[in-house]
């Protein structure tokens, strides 16, 4: 297993013995949606959790290692590691409770210099991932595959800096060629699915409908102040509806058109706000 000499290691134990190895081709940015310091993060790791991330970057920059880059953590779903041994790398840096803020300019230096260290030591290349399973460097939400049920991590304060200022720091810093800033794709909600999960009826189903895009639609509620986090629970259920009906009036809809059943209209606005697209 590798440790990175610029972090203070924290070995988690017994994950980093008893977990299986990989061989590093992707470094995956998260925010923890916690203000922690990189010990506290690994506090709630050892006691709390086992959805474990290899680094722990705080508002300081001072980063912690918990898991050798060699040794898979569990905190990017399908990416941890793939059948032929490949895996990612992954980073919870401290943010506000909504993972809306920025990163501060200690984190974004701590980042540059692991990054370049990841395309040194593991031959990571200078460039964004393509595909999931593609070398490179992301963030946790790039991807659908790189989380089980959806994800608004990073916000996208931190996305806008991943393009415009961190990867291109990363790559200048390696001594790379220039890259030009090209938004990375964004995340894909099928309407026709989360129709169908908002029209689900539990009290007569017994369970209501529910898929990877209500998780991206819930946590744009959130973001917007019509929904609280405590009731974004991958369902849509009686409180989304609500919230989304709240988002249409918003938008000008009211009476029928104000239901709190998504149209390709409405959530086309909310997408655009918060990095996802509509199929």
């Amino acid at each position: 297993m590798a440790w990175y000499p610029g972090a203070t290691k924290r070995e988690l134990q017994p994950e980093s013995d008893n977990q299986p190895a990989i061989r590093p081709t992707q470094l995956i940015l998260h925010s923890i949606a916690a203000p922690w310091s990189g010990e506290r993060m690994y506090e709630y790791w050892r006691d709390s959790t086992n959805l474990e991330s290899h680094f722990g970057c705080a508002y300081d920059g001072g980063l912690f290692q918990f898991i050798g880059t060699q040794t898979r953590a569990d905190a990017n779903a399908s990416a941890n590691r793939r059948a032929d041994g490949t895996g990612a790398v992954s980073v919870e840096t401290a943010s506000n409770l909504q993972h809306t803020d920025p990163w501060t300019e200690a984190q974004l230096d701590t980042l540059t210099a692991l990054g370049v260290w990841m395309h040194q030591h593991h031959g990571v290349p200078l460039r964004v991932c393509r595909t999931w399973d593609d070398p490179g460097f992301g963030y946790h939400r790039l991807f659908a595959k790189w989380s089980v049920d959806g994800t608004a991590c990073p916000g996208d304060a931190r996305v806008r800096q991943f393009d415009q200022r961190l990867f291109p720091a990363i790559v200048a810093a390696a001594g790379g060629d220039p890259v030009p800033v090209i938004p990375a794709p964004r995340p894909a909600v099928d309407l026709a699915e989360l129709v169908a999960a908002a029209r689900s009826d539990p009290a007569r189903k017994g369970a209501p409908v529910t898929y990877v895009g209500t998780r991206m639609v819930e946590n744009a509620l959130v973001a917007e102040g019509l929904l609280a986090p405590s009731l974004a629970d991958g369902h849509y259920g009686t409180a989304t509806v609500r919230a989304y009906a709240e988002w249409q009036r918003r938008l000008g809809y009211n009476g029928s058109d104000a239901d709190g059943i998504p149209g390709r209209r409405s959530l086309s606005r909310l997408g655009a706000k918060h990095g996802f697209t509509v199929a």
